[in-house]
């Protein structure tokens, strides 16, 4: 049996510190939008710190829950099955925004693309760890993994969702670049993806108008361009040492989903380069930590399971702030464990229980 070891510390504090960030920013992002939409100003930091607590508590759960447990086929499937029963019910449920992603569970809002990640990350480190060797193979390890992944995709592109899907897509991309895919299978891929990307990509006026936006950011500066202008405006105002806390203009009206989306556009300015490179700093210790998990693991499946809910952070974590920062299109893709939102903080906290155990087991201390 493997030898237990102490949880990765530095892992575990980088979580608690972008958890913690998060409260404190989502009261300050969301105090315009709480009193216009919801009466109290602290109403959004109250859930946001509710959600934290039964994450951390869920967190607590699975550090000590052996992750060879999640291996088991029973678990696997029922994941996979009533992950997609959730993707095809809320594609019934009610429109908000245009888009078709939450239901109402005891009325909590519940986000399934979310969970469907998470999913992805058990069948597909499952079946890896089982064919590794096999893992050129097309019938045996390449088309299961595409068949439960495409089906998932399909199904979160219906909502819509571009981003959430693009992501799913790239974690488990990634998983198979660590199990060692030939390049060429994952360039065929790539190049085969390209007619469904360019077809995603204009089928919707948004989007079209998106990817000109990062194109010619100054453009079109009060319709399509605002959202990124007024970012990068937040961002540049906070200088080195930022506005201070509570002191930002543009999350008043100006920068979209301030405590969404775009709160590392509001971070920038009100902690400056300081406070976003210490954001930066957490996400690089657990891409940190992360990897070097998946490379001390005690056999393939944690193997795997390290690299996929690592990639699940980091993916999300880049994507985020490269929109923010104006380095790709604009995409709804949260910031993890920052962001104001249910689903993807218990995800993520989720995730990282799951990561800890695997480090218990580890052979080497962390």
């Amino acid at each position: 049996m493997a030898r237990k070891l102490k949880a990765d510390k530095l892992l575990f504090l980088a979580v608690v510190v972008l958890v913690a960030l998060s409260a404190v920013m989502v009261y300050s992002a969301s105090t315009g939008a709480a009193i216009d939409q919801t009466g109290p100003s602290y109403q959004l930091m109250f859930r946001q710190l509710t959600w934290g607590v039964i994450g951390f508590f869920l967190l607590a759960i699975t550090m000590r829950l052996d992750y060879r447990t999640w291996q088991s086929p029973a678990v696997i499937w029922t994941a996979v099955l009533v992950v997609a029963i959730a993707l095809v019910a809320v594609l019934f449920g009610r429109e908000i925004n245009g888009t078709r992603r939450w239901f109402a569970v005891g009325g909590i809002g519940i986000q399934p693309s979310e969970f469907a990640k998470l999913a992805a990350i058990l069948f597909t480190g499952d079946l890896l760890a089982r064919r590794m060797e096999r893992v050129n193979d097309v019938t045996g390890t390449l088309l299961p993994i595409g068949l439960v992944t495409g089906l998932f995709t399909i199904l979160i592109l219906l909502e819509p969702d571009f981003g959430t899907a693009i992501t799913l897509l790239v974690i488990v991309g990634m998983m198979l670049f660590a199990a060692g895919l030939d390049y060429r299978y994952l360039f065929g891929v790539g190049l085969a993806a390209l007619p469904a990307l360019y077809m995603a990509l204009i089928s919707a006026d948004y989007r079209r108008r998106r990817l000109f936006a990062f194109l010619d950011p100054w453009d079109d500066p009060l319709d399509s361009d605002f959202q990124l202008i007024q970012s990068l405006i937040s961002v540049g105002t906070g200088g080195v040492t930022g506005r201070g806390f509570m002191e930002g203009v543009q999350k008043l009206s100006y920068v979209p989903f301030p405590h969404t989306d775009f709160i590392y556009a509001v971070i920038g300015e009100e902690l400056g380069l300081i406070g976003a490179s210490g954001v930066l700093l957490c996400f690089g210790v657990i891409l940190w930590r992360g990897l070097r998990i998946a490379m001390s693991a005690q056999d393939r499946f944690g193997a795997f399971l390290a690299a996929g809910l690592t990639a699940l952070v980091a993916a999300q974590a880049f994507v985020n702030m490269s929109v923010v920062l104006g380095l790709l299109p604009t995409k709804g893709i949260p910031l993890p464990f920052v962001s104001a939102g249910g689903s993807s903080l218990l995800v993520n906290l989720i995730g990282m229980g799951i990561l800890l155990n695997v480090s218990q087991h580890a052979s080497a201390d962390g």
